[in-house]
């Protein structure tokens, strides 16, 4: 036994108590000597090295050999991933529509009946200022007559004033207004200034009142007839002005973010070979149809000869420019819906399977927004026979 454990022995023999580290004793070199007993005890906890962190190896590549007689018999052809500049042509259906805000009513503000009517047909063409229908009104040849009579009352004001007459007096001083809120009355109801300033020069009240197109259009709409009471606030004509009309197409949800107001669009009919027109985008709908996910996009055009007609159908052609994309050919992608897949020539005949990110379509390229970079070399042709190789060989 060593100096050491002798030491211990006796500290125990005197009944001393002796807290031992929870590490154990750890003996002298003297105590592991070969050919001595007892175990050696463990090393203190501080003294432990940590274990180093796992390092997880990188996934290996999935590569396809493919040689390069294989490759001529199969005739695989390759591409370079580049960067251009895109156009995206967005081809809906459109429907020509009136534009709404070439649309007048004519609709009196007071009861009457039709005495003469000079539109008689739907579909009529019509110039600002002329007459569509005379009508008679026993309230508007009530008003007239009352106007007519705070003219004569003005008239003669002045010489019953003289003659000491109160009444005449008040009602000269104060004439001018009560005359100007007769001719008020009648222009709310409609009645022009040039035929008040008739009813003044003649001096009668007129029976009938033409009624007169505020702009020039086609009759679209006539419930007016010869001899018809109507009522206030009842429509007798609708009038449109056909020069410029609306275009209302749909646009589906995934190509709503490509349109802008303000892009100009191709416009062709099919009754009109050969023929083109350009619109411009005016409004898009903030609100999709939940049934057929599009949304409605409504272009302005000029129609100056009158060949575009509300309800004829026109095919609508919208080119947007995406700008400078990085792509690949469109042919050069498997996509089975749920990833996209690109085999990269890596030289010597070999192919690594890539998962890529893709983008927009267009004119027969794919947008790549990850996976690939400018200058890499991918398999453009044969694609499906290289993926139906990897498959076999178990790689993918």
């Amino acid at each position: 036994m060593t100096r050491n454990y002798k030491i211990l022995a006796v500290l125990i023999c005197l009944g001393i108590i002796i807290t031992v580290p929870r590490t154990g004793f750890v003996p002298t070199a003297s105590a592991q000597h070969e050919g001595h007993g007892g175990a050696p005890a463990p090393k203190d906890t501080a003294q432990k090295q940590q274990p180093a962190p796992k390092v997880e190896p990188a996934p290996e590549a999935l590569v396809v050999e493919i040689p390069l007689d294989k490759q001529q018999l199969i005739g695989l052809k390759t591409a370079t991933v580049t960067t251009r500049t895109l156009q995206r042509t967005i081809r809906t259906v459109g429907r020509i529509e009136i534009d709404e805000r070439r649309l007048a009513a004519i609709a009196p503000k007071f009861e009457g009946w039709i005495e003469k009517l000079y539109v008689d047909y739907t579909g009529k063409q019509v110039k600002k200022g002329e007459p569509l229908a005379e009508v008679y009104s026993p309230e508007l040849f009530s008003t007239e007559q009352e106007f007519l009579s705070i003219l004569k009352w003005k008239a003669a004001a002045p010489q019953a004033g003289v003659q000491g007459d109160e009444t005449a007096r008040l009602l000269s001083r104060d004439a001018d207004a009560i005359i100007d809120a007769a001719r008020q009355r009648l222009r709310l109801m409609d009645i022009g200034d040039a035929q008040i300033r008739e009813i003044e020069a003649t001096g009668r009240a007129m029976k009938t009142l033409t009624l007169v197109s505020p702009m020039d259009g086609t009759v679209i709409q006539k419930s007016a007839v010869s001899g018809m009471r109507f009522m206030p606030g009842e429509k007798l004509f609708d009038i449109a002005d056909l020069s410029s009309v609306w275009i209302v197409a749909d646009i589906y949800e995934n190509e709503l973010s490509l349109v802008r107001e303000g892009d100009t669009a191709r416009i062709s009919l099919n009754d009109l070979p050969g023929r083109e027109f350009s619109a411009r985008i005016e409004y898009i709908a903030p609100t999709l149809s939940g049934e057929t996910r599009t949304a409605k996009v409504r272009l302005s055009m000029p129609n100056p000869e009158g060949r575009l007609k509300p309800q004829m159908f026109t095919n609508v052609e919208i080119k947007v420019n995406l700008g400078k994309r990085l792509v690949v050919p469109d042919d050069a992608v498997l996509d089975s819906g749920t990833r996209q897949i690109v085999y990269v020539d890596k030289g010597d005949g070999n192919f690594e399977l890539r998962e890529v990110k893709l983008g927009f379509r267009a004119e027969g390229y794919r947008e790549v927004l990850k996976g690939l970079k400018a200058g890499e070399k991918i398999a453009r042709s044969a694609t499906f026979l290289i993926d139906s190789e990897a498959q076999l060989k178990g790689i993918r």
